[in-house]
């Protein structure tokens, strides 16, 4: 029997979840004035865990199973890749390689905007491969936006093929998935694509372009592109070749990422030293806008709080979001490279309004910290530059979406899901695939994103007491279906909030339903196709 506090926790399961896709904002008077809060993406799951504890509903072992995980199911070594990958990969992305290679690509499809359009998709996809989905969205999103502002080109086809391709391609560090799937998948999505942007406005067959661009001049730092991509292949080497002895996988990544921390300090040290790299010169440091740095827009935003008393302030015209370009060096990465702080809705941060000129308000202490910061940065441009770009603010969120679904688990839900499966598909392989498959989508935009919806659903095959041939079609479905249901919201991945905040800082608006409109062929698409594929590779399997 369902009891009332299991009610309660599926209520508030699903209502944080509308939350993140739809965030809740409103005035709230405080004694400092009006503020706007927002109950969206970082908010609402905290909030409903916070209600769900004082309710009974969830207790402390609840919590410590959402962080530590229970039996084969580690939630923190998922984020540990996440953000390993992560820091190869916008490193990498540091050294201009991957600006280099939209420009090779660029140049090969010459004048036609088809060819061109392939090419990136491809590439896209190559990219993906290696360094997963959500790591070649932090590093090639804003150079694509850049790529398509400098040409004139309508951004919508070219930014949805890189968040499809890239959702497709990664599927294939998932051992046990069949590469026929994911060719299948990746051929469907692109006729897909090529179908809806067929208008010559959106994908034009035409380019003026005046001619061809040096892909080497854009390459800022070519020793650490090298080091870079040798040592990320060769972690995907490693990872490969001890994927199939069930090792953890973030035990592999993590030396790699750390490894390369040591490098990027050891290599900026040395360029620092022998002048490859300007010194910081402290004289110059009273010139400097802290808003020009993340660092600096803590401290400002600090300072600045105590005199804002009311939500409805305009920013000046010299407020930092107008400017496009952060002073600096060749050999650091433009404003582009370098991610501000995210708000609870992963946009960027509001900046303080304070005018040019006010920097001397800041206390001494502050200065001083802001000053050591600055030295830092200048001496070890690289990981300076990689830190406030890594995800580490989606760390909070993922953790709540695992503990809500600790608390379904301790509720029972759990069981009946899984008793809910065994019903309709009576155990047999071709429907389990199926209602996998589909209902994996689905639960990517009201879990709490592909990866509670993995976590969720595998919870749900293991508690079903399938037959092995089952359960192994259940699980490569599973591999499947999370990563196609990314493509449907923003909301459905880690990927995609992720992309969206990146876009809105490029000044790109990308709404969920103009989101859904472009996608929902491509996701029908790839649907059918790796689904159907899945089905009939079970089907020779184990002839049925």
């Amino acid at each position: 029997m369902i009891s009332q506090f299991a009610v309660l926790t599926v209520i508030f399961f699903f209502a944080s979840t509308s939350l993140v896709v739809k965030p809740l904002s409103f005035y709230a008077p405080l004694p400092a004035g009006k503020r706007k809060v927002t109950i969206g993406t970082m908010s609402a799951p905290i909030i409903a865990i916070g209600i769900l504890w004082a309710a009974q509903s969830l207790g402390s072992t609840e919590i410590r199973n959402g962080i530590f995980g229970t039996e084969n199911i580690r939630p923190y070594n998922i984020l540990i890749l996440f953000i390993s990958l992560a820091y190869l990969a916008v490193t990498l992305d540091a050294t201009g390689i991957f600006q280099a290679a939209t420009c090779w690509v660029s140049n090969k499809g010459g004048a036609s905007g088809r060819k061109i359009y392939f090419y990136h998709y491809i590439l896209v996809a190559l990219i993906s491969i290696v360094v997963g989905n959500g790591s070649l969205i932090l590093s090639f999103t804003e150079s694509l936006v850049h790529h398509t502002t400098a040409t004139g080109l309508h951004p919508d086809p070219w930014l949805i093929s890189e968040f499809a391709a890239a959702n497709i391609a990664s599927m294939v560090l998932f051992a046990g998935n069949p590469t026929n799937t994911i060719i299948c998948e990746t051929i469907a999505c692109y006729f897909a694509l090529i179908l809806q942007y067929r208008n010559e406005s959106l994908v034009p067959p035409n380019l003026d372009i005046p001619g061809r661009r040096n892909y080497r001049e854009v390459l800022l730092d070519p020793v650490s592109a090298i080091v870079g991509s040798i040592w990320l292949a060769t972690c995907l080497i490693v990872l490969i070749a001890l994927s199939f002895s069930h090792a953890d996988v973030w035990k592999i990544v993590l030396p790699f990422a750390g490894s390369k921390v040591i490098f990027d300090i050891c290599w900026d040290h040395y360029r620092y030293l022998t002048g490859k790299i300007p010194k910081f010169e402290e004289n110059k440091s009273d010139d400097v806008n802290p808003a020009d740095d993340s660092m600096a827009i803590e401290l400002g935003r600090a300072n600045s709080e105590r005199m804002q008393r009311t939500p409805t302030l305009e920013p000046s015209t010299d407020s930092p979001q107008h400017h496009e370009d952060i002073p600096g060096n060749a050999s650091q990465p433009s404003e582009s490279s370098v991610q501000p702080f995210l708000n609870s809705n992963l946009q960027r941060a509001p900046l303080p309004t304070t005018p040019r000129g006010t920097t001397t308000q800041i206390s001494t202490p502050q200065r001083r910290l802001l000053l050591h910061y600055n030295k830092l940065a200048a001496h070890f441009p690289t990981f300076f530059t990689a830190l406030p770009r890594l995800p580490l603010i989606l760390i909070p969120f993922a953790f709540s979406q695992f503990i809500l679904i600790e608390a379904l688990d301790h509720q029972g839900w759990i069981d009946i899901f899984a008793r809910w499966l065994v019903i309709t598909s009576n155990k047999q392989i071709i429907p389990v695939v199926w209602l996998i498959g589909v209902f994996g989508v689905i639960l990517c935009n009201i879990s709490g994103t592909s990866i509670g919806a993995t976590i969720l659903l595998t919870k749900v095959i293991q508690a079903s007491n399938f037959p092995e041939s089952t359960l192994r079609a259940a699980a490569v479905s599973l591999a499947v279906a999370s990563n196609i249901g990314a493509v449907s919201f923003t909301s459905a991945s880690l990927g995609g909030l992720l992309w969206v905040a990146i876009l809105k800082d490029k000044g790109v608006e990308f709404s969920q339903r103009r989101f859904a409109k472009w996608n929902i062929l491509p996701l029908v698409a790839m649907m059918g196709a790796g689904l159907g594929i899945v089905s009939a590779m079970m089907v020779v399997l184990y002839s049925i």
